[in-house]
């Protein structure tokens, strides 16, 4: 983890440069506050949507689940655009756009419903998940002694 990150500082701090080179300290300065205010204005408006839509499936009764995780997606977008610096601010961007956020949502659902998959299984033993909800077996019946009728015969 801590690889990661110091590789995404480098990033950061490479971006930063190679803009700075580009247009100047000020245009620099210019295009990191743009990019705040933008992405706050963006953050807001679709963390807006994302709760309407979660309100309107949990009236309804819907499962929630894809609502729930753009919100989450949505609200880490939003901190990524407020950390100063390009390539945070390209990865928030990207977590604000749905069609981005939707690939993003896909993949970590089916990893979360992995991971819910594993820890189940190491606390409880084998569940079947249903439309992202985890169903427990049947509790079993413990198995009854075969009984063999006869008689016992000893020489």
């Amino acid at each position: 983890m801590a690889v990661a990150f110091l590789l995404y500082v480098f990033a950061e701090i490479a971006a930063i440069w190679a803009v700075g080179s580009a247009v100047g300290v000020l245009g620099t300065l210019g295009l990191l506050l743009a990019g705040a205010f933008i992405g706050s204005w963006l953050a807001r408006r679709e963390g807006a949507k994302a709760m309407r839509a979660f309100t309107s499936a949990a009236r309804s009764g819907q499962p929630a689940e894809k609502e729930l995780t753009d919100g989450m997606l949505v609200g880490l977008g939003g901190v990524l655009i407020l950390i100063p610096g390009f390539v945070s601010d390209v990865l928030g961007l990207l977590l604000m756009l749905p069609p981005s956020r939707a690939v993003v949502r896909r993949l970590w659902l089916k990893r979360m419903e992995k991971r819910a998959v594993r820890f189940a299984n190491q606390r409880r033993g084998p569940v079947m998940v249903v439309d992202s909800e985890v169903v427990p077996e049947e509790p079993r019946r413990p198995e009854q002694p075969t009984v063999i009728e006869g008689r016992i015969v000893e020489n």
